[in-house]
């Protein structure tokens, strides 16, 4: 089987892990990296070989040995990128968020579309055995029916200056609550409070109300004492716990609550709590970063529609942008 020829554009704060992996898997051949920081390019290339090396992105999209590009750019950069990739006939995998709009997202499907190309976004979680697990705990109907969900991601930086930290890290927990529910939300509803710089919210509070009755809270924030990856799914039946921080990443709980039939009172009912069991799942020792470069090249190969496509990355920037007016509103609903 041949390699596939894989450029990467972007060798900052995330790249060098996506290059890793590209070096890493046998199936690949990391042929150029890109980046505007020749001190860096040069560091990088040194380190992982790559078999050319630019400053400028033009020079990737022009090579028609290059397969697929992944980009892993500044987010305001994302659109323009793929945009000249995808028209060069390049398969793309681009970090989240896809596009800082959702018409920008639509545009980058249509264009991935009518030219036949793979568009693939970074929603890295998604790939991950531990939210499989939990997705399958959702799906199987052991939990019961879902009642809420709500997800903790803090910690002291990174501190970005182009996006709040809602944008920044709330794309993971809502790419992970909709493929767990398989919906989307239909009213979003935000609090969020700048401190370091104006009008740029350090931390974010967002409840998400879906169709089937769900409600999730996402909690967001770059300035908090400790690194917190959390999130708490609470079913009638029983409650899981996702650590992503944690050796044990998933604890299901025999907990909950149910109406009983009072023995002293004949046809009288009244609400008790359980407790049962704590279980913790072996899961396997993957690296999700590793298992979404490798299905990007399964979709190349394939033409199979990748687990996170452009569609998928629309429908989080769509929940983005209803969290971000939400915010500008003081925290008035929007539906979406």
């Amino acid at each position: 089987m041949a390699k596939l020829n894989i450029a990467v554009i972007g060798a900052g704060y995330w790249g060098p892990n996506l290059i890793r992996n590209v070096a890493q898997i046998p199936s690949a051949q990391l042929h150029t990296i890109c980046d505007t920081d020749q001190r860096r390019l040069a560091q990088i290339a040194q380190q992982y070989a790559p078999l050319h090396q630019t400053s400028e992105p033009s020079e990737v999209f022009s090579r028609p040995d290059i397969d697929g590009v992944i980009i892993a750019t500044p987010a305001h950069t994302h659109f323009e990128i793929t945009q000249q990739a995808l028209e060069a006939g390049k398969h793309v995998l681009v970090e989240k968020p896809l596009a800082l709009t959702s018409n920008d997202a639509r545009e980058l499907i249509a264009l991935a579309e009518s030219q036949h190309c793979i568009l693939m976004v970074g929603h890295v979680f998604e790939y991950n055995p531990s939210v499989h697990k939990l997705r399958d705990l959702v799906k199987s109907g052991e939990l019961g029916q879902i009642y809420y969900i709500y997800s903790t991601r803090v910690n002291l930086g990174k501190i970005r200056d182009d996006l709040n930290a809602f944008w920044n890290l709330a794309a993971h927990d809502v790419s992970i609550i909709n493929m767990l529910l398989d919906e989307m939300p239909r009213r979003v509803a935000a609090h969020g409070f700048s401190y370091l710089q104006p009008a740029l919210e350090d931390v974010v509070f967002a409840v998400l109300e879906y169709e089937s009755g769900v409600a999730a809270h996402i909690h967001t924030s770059w300035l908090d004492p400790n690194k917190v990856r959390q999130m708490t799914v609470v079913g009638e039946k029983k409650m899981v716990v996702y650590d992503d921080v944690s050796d044990n990443p998933i604890t299901i709980y025999d907990k909950g609550a149910a109406w009983v039939e009072d023995a002293s009172s004949f046809g009288i009912h009244r609400l008790q709590t359980f407790t049962g069991d704590i279980y913790i799942p072996r899961l396997p020792t993957v690296e999700p970063l590793r298992m979404e470069v490798e299905h990007f090249l399964d979709c190349i190969r394939t033409g199979e529609t990748p687990l996170s496509d452009g569609y998928d990355g629309l429908r989080v920037v769509q929940v983005l942008e209803a969290v971000s007016e939400s915010l500008r509103k003081k925290g008035s609903p929007v539906e979406l």
